[in-house]
């Protein structure tokens, strides 16, 4: 799967395909999977993973058998495709791979659109109640576009990937307003006035009730992710359940206290203001784009510690002018190249660091950036990892 064509996790743009058209041979060669279970579409640009998990680790305390579809991964593969929190089986996959081969080599199929098809044909096998599939890039054209679920869900809307999706937040929303469907309620997490009238346009004419998750007076709850940039996240997730309850499901109130608080050991969520150890304190953090990174940053601005050291490496497709200005002046910095084709290289991060003041010195890896900023700190020290999944990926 990795090999057969260009995988967009490790390559970018040279693997992403805009259009559907693959995705719905595959389906109708595998008998249309996706049509055998109920679903939760989630797209956004900022707090899918985050929302998916919540709603998946809500589903699951109230009893239902529920998948869970995400990307990328960080450690295993298998991450992507989850039900109540078990990863898919290694022979499950391999089985698949073997039988479906043929088929995938004849219509040159990407590595998203095969791995799509095997976490529906999995559901499908598993008899599943319901599955939270989150999408894996904008929405219209993606290839998880083929479910028609109970709920979309569309967190908000930020300027990433605009090599794909447009250049503006209007262009960027028609994109995620792919998702929403004729008749099928749709939650909008984060209202921007930018976006708003993309999102009530194409609902009205699809005669789509919608929701502004940040406009309703929701019940509060706590939820075991950390980073108050969850709080969007859970609002979301309940106003997505509450549009769930409303449509015959039953959801519990307790089930949704009891889910939230339960998220990462429910799931198996990782990355999202992880806290890996205490003194030094280590907290690594996915965040990767322009929105994500200011509410992480701000975040990290109200910890107290001595020192703070910043682990940092990206992927070449950023546009570091508007990444750069975010990260606080007083860190040391450990400039590093992830271990993927996509990585940019750490002298290159370096130069263009030093022109917003940003000191530090270059590591041949993420691991040895990693092990010297560890060496160098005391316990009153903090230590960042991020800028990239696949910086944070490669430390845990």
């Amino acid at each position: 799967m990795f090999d057969q064509l260009p995988m967009y996790q490790r390559v970018g743009k040279a693997a992403y395909k805009a259009d559907l058209a693959n995705t719905v041979l595959l389906a109708d060669h595998l008998e249309n999977p996706h049509k055998a279970f109920k679903s939760v579409h989630v797209a956004g640009t900022n707090g899918k993973g985050s929302t998916s998990h919540m709603l998946a680790s809500i589903l699951q305390q109230a009893g239902y058998k529920v998948g869970l579809y995400t990307s990328p991964h960080l450690k295993d593969f298998r991450e992507r495709i989850r039900i109540n929190g078990a990863m898919i089986s290694k022979d499950y996959v391999t089985e698949f791979v073997v039988k479906h081969k043929p088929f995938f080599e004849e219509n040159s199929l990407s590595f998203f659109e095969m791995t799509v098809g095997l976490a529906f044909e999995y559901f499908r096998h598993e008899k599943i109640d319901i599955a939270v599939v989150e999408v894996g890039l904008g929405g219209r054209l993606d290839s998880t576009n083929i479910i028609t679920p109970e709920i979309s869900v569309i967190t908000n809307i930020g300027l990433d990937h605009t090599n794909f999706l447009g250049t503006s937040l209007e262009e960027i929303a028609v994109e995620k307003a792919g998702i929403i469907k004729a008749r099928v309620p749709v939650i909008i997490g984060e209202v921007q006035e930018e976006t708003r009238f993309v999102f009530e346009q194409v609902a009205e004419q699809l005669l789509a009730p919608i929701v502004f998750a940040s406009e309703k007076n929701l019940p509060v709850y706590k939820t075991d992710l950390l980073g108050s940039y969850q709080l969007k996240n859970t609002k979301t997730a309940v106003a997505g359940i509450e549009a769930l309850r409303e449509l015959g499901w039953s959801i519990p109130a307790q089930a949704v206290k009891d889910g939230l608080l339960t998220v990462m050991s429910s799931t198996g969520l990782m990355g999202r203001w992880q806290v890996l150890q205490e003194e030094p304190k280590v907290i690594c953090d996915t965040a990767h784009n322009m929105e994500g990174l200011t509410e992480v940053l701000t975040q990290l601005a109200g910890e107290v510690y001595d020192n703070l050291f910043i682990v940092f490496g990206v992927v070449n497709d950023k546009d570091l002018n508007k990444l750069l200005p975010l990260f606080p002046k007083d860190a040391l910095y450990f400039f590093c190249k992830p271990d993927v084709p996509r990585g940019l290289e750490a002298n290159q991060l370096k130069e263009a660091a030093v022109q917003y003041s940003l000191e530090g010195e270059v590591y041949s890896s993420v691991m040895a950036a990693y092990r010297s900023a560890l060496k160098m700190a005391n316990k009153t020290d903090l230590i960042y990892i991020g800028g990239s999944t696949f910086t944070v990926a490669e430390v845990l």
